[in-house]
């Protein structure tokens, strides 16, 4: 049972649904992130999904593709992601944290690191980081069995997105291989773009149910409290992530984690109201 599973297991005994923001590794400063994480948790995150940046994101809106850049900048690449979650891995041991990306760094990562025996050095290092998930953008389900099934091995989970557009078929096909939880992305378009329909999201989550028995999160448009609570009757999880990016994006270094802290709880108070 991986950490996502016992995370999901103990709220759906409380019942309350999982705050899950999103940050991406390096960003607003080099430095930083792992005190971020701690200051997430503190705020009320029950998981933390931690961008990988990368120079091509297809899925990320202006606000999530200034931060990538800002780290990339800084030299931030899967290597030192990974150093990241070791450091929070130091003294938090509960909280999961999900890696969200694209194909090409961990591929790359594969090349560079590459030793006999070793199917994947990702999965590997990753499993060795604490790392809990991986959420990879361009991995279609049909074409990563193995992939799904390393991780398994190593008690990690494979995290999907769906969309308003995804076809029964698509669902049943990340059905075989999803674990932990799915993304339900609620907007056509790329991250911090359109506004949120409520209505829609409580219409489709059925019909995802009838077809995934994982969670289901939710992002894609949550900017606060009170659509996080509304959304939350509806569905597993809240993921909040470009508005998180932008409170930190001219936050002083020494009020970052602070701001953090305190957006996060006014979401997790109004969710669990």
């Amino acid at each position: 049972m991986s950490r996502i599973d016992t995370t999901f297991a103990a709220l759906q005994a409380q019942g309350r649904k999982a705050l899950i923001p999103f940050v991406t590794a390096g960003f607003p400063f080099p430095d930083v992130t792992p005190e971020l994480m701690h200051a997430m948790v503190a705020g009320g995150a029950d998981v933390i999904e931690l961008g990988v940046p990368f120079s091509d994101p297809s899925a990320d809106g202006p606000v999530i593709q200034k931060a990538g850049d800002l780290a990339l900048s800084y030299g931030i690449g899967l290597v030192q992601v990974l150093a990241m979650v070791r450091d929070f891995r130091q003294t938090n041991q509960t909280t999961p944290v999900v890696l969200m990306g694209y194909a090409n760094p961990i591929e790359r990562y594969d090349q560079k690191h590459a030793s006999a025996g070793i199917s994947s050095p990702f999965v590997r290092d990753a499993a060795t980081a604490g790392v809990d998930g991986v959420l990879v953008v361009d991995y279609p389900p049909e074409e990563c069995e193995a992939f799904a099934a390393d991780l398994r091995a190593h008690q990690m989970d494979l995290i999907f997105l769906l969309a308003p557009t995804s076809t029964n078929e698509r669902m049943e096909q990340v059905a075989r291989v999803a674990s932990g939880y799915v993304y339900y992305v609620s907007l056509k378009g790329v991250t911090g773009a359109g506004t949120l329909d409520t209505d829609a999201v409580a219409a489709m989550l059925p019909r995802i149910r009838r077809h995934i028995q994982t969670p289901v999160g939710v992002g894609f448009g949550i900017r606060d409290g009170e659509t996080a609570k509304t959304i939350s009757q509806v569905a597993d999880a809240v993921v909040i992530g470009s508005k998180i990016i932008q409170l930190l994006e001219h936050a002083p270094r020494h009020e970052a984690a602070g701001v953090a802290q305190t957006f996060l709880r006014g979401v997790r108070a109004a969710m669990d109201a």
